[in-house]
């Protein structure tokens, strides 16, 4: 950030150079940009990642057994929709997702019971 304002300042400071500062100031924006969007990038890779870890746990907390082949079949985004049912209707919606291939956006519909997330990032 401080060479940001560096080069900023060396713009008007040193006219006999301004291009090369211009070009200075436009490069470390860049890389600014980039860390700023590789940090968000990793985030959400990670949330996504607990995510499924959540759907894992709360399947084998609900049916006593390993979600490996059940995850497999499931889309991400009918992963992130079965988060909001509550226990009773997170089974049958998890049927309909497997046999009848209802998207996450038709399972969030038919919700009956919403349980929010007020915690995702």
């Amino acid at each position: 950030m401080i060479l940001e304002i560096l080069g900023i300042y060396k713009i008007w400071d040193d006219p006999g150079n301004q291009l090369i500062w211009i070009l200075f100031s436009v490069v470390i924006f860049l890389l600014f940009y980039l860390a700023l969007m590789t940090r968000q990038h990793y985030a959400l890779g990670l949330q996504n990642r607990l995510v499924i870890l959540e759907f894992k746990q709360r399947y084998f907390e609900i049916f006593n057994k390993r979600s490996d082949e059940t995850a497999e079949k499931l889309k991400f985004d009918q992963i992130a929709a079965l988060r909001f049912t509550y226990d009773d209707e997170f089974k049958e919606l998890l049927y309909r997702a497997l046999h009848e291939n209802i998207s996450g956006d038709e399972i969030k519909r038919s919700i009956k019971k919403w349980r929010a997330d007020r915690l995702r990032i």
